[in-house]
């Protein structure tokens, strides 16, 4: 069974399409997060809109 994958990055909004780019499970509640390359590089604090989990 496949996870379901984000497709935008949770901090700028932009598509996950660039190499580098990420998806995992929000590690409060377990629904997709998304990072750019450059959200995780700079380390730009994401919130997950449907728990409110904090991360790097």
């Amino acid at each position: 069974m496949m996870s379901e994958r984000a497709t935008t990055c949770s901090t700028s909004g932009i598509p996950l399409t660039e190499e580098g780019s990420t998806s995992f499970p929000c590690p409060g509640c377990g629904e997709p997060i998304g990072r750019s390359p450059r959200a995780r590089n700079q380390g730009v604090v994401y919130v997950c809109p449907s728990c409110g989990f904090q991360g790097p």
